[in-house]
C-alpha cells in the first residue's frame, strides 16, 4: 500500500480496513515507518512542551487512531480464541 506523507493514521486505516483483513492480518498491522517516525517527532516534541496547535491536534489524532487499533486488535485477539 503507497501513501503520501500528508496521508495521516486515520487515511491508513481507512485504506487498511476496506481490504478485509484478516484476524491475523490487523494483529500484525503496524503504521508505515515514516508514520511512526513522526509520532516519536511529536512525542519528542509534546515532552519539550514545545507543540503548536496543529502539532498536538496531530498528535492527538495519532494518539486516538492508536486507542482504536488497540482495541481493534485486542477484539482480534478475542476471535481467534475462541
Amino acid at each position: 500500500m503507497a501513501f503520501a506523507l500528508t496521508d495521516t493514521l486515520f487515511d491508513i486505516i481507512l485504506e487498511f480496513l476496506p481490504s478485509t483483513p484478516t484476524s491475523e492480518q490487523i494483529i500484525a498491522y503496524q503504521p508505515p515507518e515514516a508514520l511512526q517516525q513522526r509520532l516519536s517527532e511529536l512525542l519528542a516534541q509534546n515532552r519539550l512542551g514545545g507543540l503548536s496547535a496543529a502539532e498536538q491536534s496531530e498528535l492527538d489524532e495519532f494518539l486516538r487512531m492508536n486507542r482504536f487499533m488497540s482495541r481493534l486488535k485486542l477484539k482480534a485477539r478475542q476471535k481467534l480464541a475462541l
